[in-house]
């Protein structure tokens, strides 16, 4: 999820097919046309979220008798850019479903969770995701889905390697990327995806391992620590400088590398539950373990939530866009996360995936999303930060780290300092 999951910008957590649309066959501004805005998850055409946008809407319009549905989906590449000059134009939807809500709380755009769902959708809600959707202990932000990560391997790669037992630290996984390299095991040993689709998600998961991360505890960022600066100094030296990695990690996007390993290309990558059907589809006998840490697994692994938001200035009246959002969370959640084989945001998907027995796969991700850790979203300057991170975070694994996370806390206190 984004990023992010989840969060995400994520996070995030899904592909990207392009710009695609589906409704579009109503005027909007007239209280009855409620258009929403929303990512595209998925991968490939069969799996493309307009598919199941367009369900959603043709069940609603049904039900609702004089109501219109206008959707349009975007690639995550897209998106912020796109909405962006929605916003700018005075165009901005009734719903945006995207990586992260804080920097429209900022502008003053959104309605109160409260004021768009009814208390019933609202308790259904996972507590926990809830209250991420908070910014000064109010909930603006309506979780969408949830991931957390783990580390994949491909068992056949790993055996033929010699590598008996998946890594639990940074020198184990670099020690089991070379024997993979020096066998011709895997073209990739270790897949660092740290291109501008989630820059933010992979670089988080490797902070942790240090004991580092984006904030200390009073919220204050902390992108050039000495821990994270001493995280890139050790990607470089063991895995991008030896070649057992992307030759440049900052432009290899996270859809690259889970086609990789589907394809039977990559060892080992950090990756969230929609790996798993695509690994599945491409016939990798994979396994999963928690990501290993410098000196051991990591405790607190990361977790990612993608978020729907309301426009007070939409063209559809609250009304309205409060029958969807009841209506889509109570009736529609479960079908989009077992398209994506994605983690719930309400009680009673939760409990349906635990109990109707074909979701055994997510128990790992289950198991560790308790412990996850978020990005800062309710931080205002949130999106601001992750935007700059996705444009030149990732060159952080080849150029001065100490440099490039020193711009990148610089505009990180500037736009701390902007949101006050």
């Amino acid at each position: 999820m984004r990023k992010r999951v989840i969060a995400t910008g994520a996070a995030t957590l899904a592909m990207a097919l392009g710009l695609t649309a589906c409704g579009g066959d109503s005027d909007s501004g007239d209280g009855k046309t409620i258009k929403i805005v929303a990512a595209d998850y998925g991968d490939k055409a069969s799996n493309a979220s307009k598919i199941y946008w367009n369900d959603v809407k043709k069940e609603f319009e049904k039900a609702n008798k004089g109501y219109k549905v206008d959707v349009q989906v975007i690639n995550w590449n897209e998106i912020d850019k796109q909405v962006k000059n929605m916003i700018q134009a005075g165009d901005q939807p009734d719903l945006l479903q995207t990586g992260g809500y804080a920097d429209k709380v900022a502008d003053d755009l959104l309605y109160k969770a409260d004021e768009v769902l009814s208390p019933k959708t609202q308790e259904n809600l996972i507590p926990s995701f809830a209250k991420a959707g908070e910014v000064d202990g109010t909930q603006y932000g309506i979780p969408w889905v949830s991931s957390s990560r783990v580390m994949f391997y491909n068992k056949a790669v790993l055996k033929k390697a010699g590598v008996k037992t998946p890594p639990k630290t940074w020198d184990e996984l670099a020690a089991a990327a070379k024997k993979i390299k020096d066998s011709k095991a895997a073209e990739t040993p270790y897949a660092l995806p740290l291109g501008p689709e989630e820059t933010q998600g992979e670089t988080m998961m490797w902070e942790l391992g240090n004991g580092g991360g984006y904030t200390d505890a009073s919220g204050k960022y902390t992108l050039d620590s000495a821990k994270n600066v001493e995280t890139f100094e050790w990607l470089q030296k063991n895995l991008v400088k030896p070649g057992l990695t992307y030759s440049n990690p900052a432009s290899t996007d996270r859809k690259t590398a889970f086609a990789d390993f589907a394809a039977g290309k990559v060892g080992m990558l950090n990756g969230h539950p929609s790996l798993i059907q695509m690994a599945k589809d491409g016939k990798v006998d994979y396994g999963v373990a928690p990501i290993p840490g410098k000196t051991g697994p990591l405790d607190s692994t990361l977790g990612v939530a993608d978020w729907m938001m309301a426009f007070k200035d939409g063209g559809a009246e609250k009304e309205g866009v409060k029958k969807f959002l009841d209506f889509t969370y109570s009736k529609k959640m479960l079908a989009f996360d077992e398209m994506y084989n994605l983690m719930p945001v309400t009680q009673d998907t939760l409990k349906e995936m635990q109990g109707n027995g074909k979701h055994k796969d997510l128990e790992p991700f289950f198991e560790v999303l308790p412990n996850a850790k978020f990005y800062p979203l309710g931080d205002t300057s949130w999106d601001v930060i992750s935007a700059e991170m996705k444009k030149t975070g990732g060159k952080a694994a080849a150029d001065d780290p100490k440099s490039v996370l020193g711009d990148l806390q610089k505009k990180a206190e500037d736009a701390a300092a902007a949101a006050k």
